[in-house]
């Protein structure tokens, strides 16, 4: 099986998790009861950031001049907006699957391929919606919380989320040297994207493993609840870090590769 098929089979076991979770408790505390664990794959994922992936996105920022980096950017970004439309329409949001629907028209016509970033330019801002979102408005519980080799921060509810996601990713084509090619150019293309934010986070966070912990289980929230969450669906982290407004995940309002976990 491969991992579309895969990932279509996990559609129907998100649907058991929707449905066997209750609205009032979905993200509803830290709920790390495999932190030992994620402490050694977070630690792992610092020292392939720190000695790999850091290196390889400097060298790739500084080699590249800034329009062509844009353009490179604006290119997956693009590439990103058909799970954005997929899931949008998952969630009953018709506004924001017009505005997607939109702004891939727009951006891979006028936009030349996506290169060009036209509808921002028009007022239409990308919006940030994936399938672990879909399962979080539909009221799946988070579940344990996650930390991915290389990948970083996750939950049981999103993990399933990004193999879903995959069925419907653009970047996974048939000719294997083409998908490895892309799939490797977006993931130092984000994480050059992510440079400055995590060189501050490395002196801001004394812990931080519980930082990202806390500030991932709060941004999922925050996304699911399209930035207006109730009080009660906050995750109660126990610590004081991740509590103010600085995001690690994020660059530019993206929803982006997200470093080290």
């Amino acid at each position: 099986m491969d991992h579309k098929s895969f990932a279509l089979a996990l559609i129907a076991v998100s649907i058991l998790i929707t449905g066997c979770a209750t609205a009032p408790e979905r993200d509803g505390g830290a709920n790390d009861p495999l932190e030992p664990l994620n402490r050694r794959v977070h630690a792992f994922n610092q020292v392939f950031d720190r000695n790999i992936a850091r290196p390889v996105a400097r060298g790739y920022d500084a080699a590249l001049p800034q329009p062509v980096n844009r353009g490179i950017s604006n290119f997956f970004r693009n590439l990103s907006e058909v799970g954005v439309l997929v899931n949008s329409a998952l969630q009953l949001k018709p506004r924001a699957t017009v505005i997607t629907a939109n702004r891939l028209l727009i951006n891979t016509t006028f936009g030349i391929a996506g290169l060009f970033d036209v509808a921002a330019m028009m007022g239409a801002r990308q919006k940030d919606e994936d399938f672990g979102q879909t399962l979080g408005y539909w009221g799946a519980d988070t579940g344990p919380y996650l930390v991915l080799p290389f990948l970083g921060p996750s939950s049981l509810r999103d993990g399933t989320g990004l193999l879903v996601d995959s069925t419907w990713d653009p970047v996974y084509v048939d000719d294997a040297g083409t998908e490895i090619g892309l799939t490797v150019l977006r993931i130092v293309d984000k994480r050059a994207r992510l440079l400055g934010t995590t060189d501050l986070l490395d002196t801001a966070a004394v812990d931080a493993y519980a930082f990202r912990r806390d500030a991932w289980l709060r941004r999922r929230v925050n996304q699911i609840y399209d930035g207006e969450p109730p009080p009660e669906a906050l995750p109660d982290t126990g610590s004081d870090e991740g509590e103010d407004d600085f995001d690690p995940f994020s660059d530019e309002d993206d929803n982006l590769f997200e470093d080290g976990g």
